[in-house]
Order: structure tokens, then sequence, then C-alpha cells
């Protein structure tokens, strides 16, 4: 199985300087758990002699399962942008499931993990230290994938039609930029705005408003990418925000920075 490195995407992440300090790879599941998971993903790193480095990470809709020495759980979709600090050397193995994807494995409301993660163990068959251990240990990232599916197959549960759904709306949201309103999901899957609502509580653990907002805050950072001197009143109202320091304080929160800095940030690196 061939890793597929991940290309830079968002300066905000700042993996153009990042790929200098860590190296990370994502594998494909097999077909039986990809209708579960989206992809396994591998952080390397060896900072020896060097400085500690921290890696900011713009949040997504899933739920991602996280192996590390001592702090391996399972963690919700995050509402703002996180950290990753990085220092020696190591390495994290994760598995990243699809929007919705891991509630037939706990068939508990996926918002419950947004403030406490859950234990490894509480979902799957593992004694984690020994898991920890032995799948970190591995001289192969394809070794580390086949001793992660041999835990997670025997849990595998039934298939659950909510999933399709899921994705196709996020998709969609990702993909039409003039969706800025949860009414206008509403309207293009006939689904009932309370209906969907409880539906993200349950399966994908963040509002369909919030998913609105990460994409849509995100479509502004690639705008900002191409268009520096682009004028915010304007942008803030095409995105749906009837007040521009509203949408100055949910960019920071989604992206990590104010335009202002993520302009600045962007000059720097080219």
């Amino acid at each position: 199985m061939k890793p597929e490195m991940i290309k830079p995407s968002m300066g905000v992440l700042n993996l153009s300087r990042g790929a200098h300090k860590f190296q990370l790879s994502r594998h494909e599941p097999s077909s039986e758990i990809a209708a579960f998971i989206k992809h396994f993903w591998i952080v390397t790193w060896d900072l020896t002699e060097q400085a500690p480095y921290l890696q900011e990470v713009v949040p997504n809709p899933c739920v991602n399962l996280v192996i590390e020495p001592n702090r391996s759980a399972i963690f919700g979709a995050a509402k703002q942008k996180y950290a990753h600090y990085l220092e020696g050397k190591g390495c994290v193995f994760g598995a990243k499931f699809k929007p919705g994807g891991f509630y037939p494995f706990i068939k508990q409301p996926i918002s419950t993990l947004a403030n406490q993660p859950m234990r490894v163990q509480d979902v799957f068959d593992v004694d984690i230290h020994q898991l920890e251990h032995e799948l970190l240990a591995q001289a192969q990232e394809s070794d580390m994938v086949q001793l992660a599916e041999q835990f997670i197959r025997p849990k595998l549960p039934r298939w659950d039609d909510q999933i399709t759904l899921i994705n196709a709306i996020i998709d969609r949201v990702q993909e039409d930029r003039e969706i800025t309103k949860v009414d206008e999901i509403c309207e293009r899957f006939h689904l009932n705005k309370r209906t969907l609502q409880r539906l993200f509580d349950q399966y994908v653990g963040v509002s369909p408003k919030w998913v609105i907002q990460l994409y849509r805050l995100q479509n502004a950072a690639e705008t900002i990418e191409h268009q520096p001197r682009v004028d915010w009143s304007e942008l803030s109202v095409e995105l749906g925000y009837y007040d521009q320091s509203h949408f100055i304080k949910d960019f920071r929160a989604i992206i990590g920075k104010t335009p202002d800095e993520y302009i600045k940030v962007q000059c720097e690196e080219k």
C-alpha cells in the first residue's frame, strides 16, 4: 500500500514550513473499513537537538482515533483551530472517520465527545499500552495500517444509510459556495431544519451551521491568498455575515489568525 503524501493546502497551517519539521502521510483503508473511515494518517518527526515545533491545525467535521504514547484517545470534531506540540523524536498514528462514520460504533451522540475524548479501549478490544508500543514500533507504515485494521475490523457495525446522506450534505456545502444558511441545506435536501440539526448532533457532533461556517471561512482564506486587497465588508456579506467584526472573530477562531495576520503570513511565505 503506497502512502499519499499530503500537499500543503491552507497557508495558516504553515505546512510548507512544517515540511522541514515533520512528515505527514495518509493511507487508504481496505474496502470494508473504508465505509466508515476516510483514511489513516501518520505523522513522524525527528527534532533531536532542535527547538520544539508547534503545528496549528484547522478543524474538520470528523472523529479521529489517535494513537500516541500515553495519550491515545478518540476525539470528536474540534470547533476551533488547535495545535500539536512536537519535540524530540516521535510518531503519531490516526484513523480519520468519515463524517458520521463513528456513530454506528458507539450509538450515542457524537456531540458528547466535544469536551471529553473517549478511551480507545472503551470501543475496541485492545490493551492500549501494548497497542501503542506495538503499532508505533513498526518500521513500515503499511504494517501500522494492518495492525489498526486488525482491531477495528471485529467491531465494524452494520451499515447506516445516514452516513451517505451526511457526507452528501457536507460535500455539497464544501463545493457550493452559495450555501451560507442552514435553510438552504434544508431546501436542497428536502429536510426539516430540526431534523437536520438532530442528525448532525447525533452523527457529526457539530451543527450544520458550524460546517457551513467552517468551509465558507476556508473559502475566504483561499480568496485572501489570491486577492490580498479584498474588501472585507463585501466578503463578509458574501459569506452571510451582517457584521464585519463577527466575520473577523469567526475567521480567527477557525483559521487561527485574523484576515490581516493571514495575509501577512502569505506574503512572508511567498
